[in-house]
């Protein structure tokens, strides 16, 4: 939250992780307004010209900053160094999806945490005690699961948190049906006697009939 500037690391290489590749540069887009996590919105672009150079530009969408970098081609690879990160990219396939689903894995984790501690504050008032309890309970147990690396165990809880979340929204909708059914019953009510009292019948139960005369006031 409320990070007032982004790095942005430019690598090359084929691993899918950052660490097995190679860092070409590095840079910072300073001066974007604070805001909570998730809001902003950096736009990257990469322009390679004639020469080989390549040109990274950062951009705040929402202030219209940006921050550029260049690299020249003396920063980039032999032939051989390339087939070597190609080769080792093949070699190390497995072993990289296995981190790669890790890594996923634990920051949908740590994203659901964070969201989560800020709904059960929101919907706080609006949750039975019992669910709030319940709630609570499977948010720590995801908490803990994700300092771990036990993928199974953090998908679990993950799972077991979200059941509790689809139990309370069914209580909450339940709660705002009921509401409405409620508030428009009364009107219903007046309505039906209102209607009832325009034909009135006579004590027998019966609708009675009048004979009437219109009055001419000329004669």
């Amino acid at each position: 939250d409320s990070q007032p500037s982004v790095e942005i690391h430019v690598l090359q290489g084929e691993r899918p992780l950052a660490i097995d590749n190679r860092t070409l540069g590095r840079f910072h887009l300073d001066g974007i307004p604070p805001a909570p996590r998730g809001v902003p919105q950096i736009e990257v672009t990469f322009d390679i010209d004639a020469n080989g150079i390549l040109q990274v530009t950062a951009k705040d969408l929402g202030t219209g900053k940006s921050q550029d970098i260049r690299i020249t081609h003396s920063s980039g690879l032999t032939e051989q160094e390339i087939e070597k990160m190609k080769n080792d990219a093949k070699m190390h396939e497995a072993e990289d999806k296995k981190k790669r689903e890790e890594i996923d894995v634990k920051n949908q984790a740590d994203a659901m945490v964070f969201q989560g501690e800020k709904q059960l504050k929101e919907f706080e008032t609006k949750l039975s005690p019992d669910l709030r309890s319940k709630i609570q309970s499977a948010l720590d147990r995801l908490k803990e699961a994700s300092k771990g690396t036990n993928i199974t165990e953090i998908k679990n809880a993950m799972y077991s948190y979200n059941q509790a979340w689809n139990e309370a929204s069914t209580q909450m909708y339940s709660q705002t049906r009921q509401q409405q059914t409620s508030s428009q019953q009364p009107g219903g009510e007046q309505t039906q006697q209102s209607t009832s009292g325009e034909q009135k019948p006579g004590d027998d139960g019966k609708v009675e009939n009048a004979d009437f005369e219109v009055m001419d006031d000329k004669k």
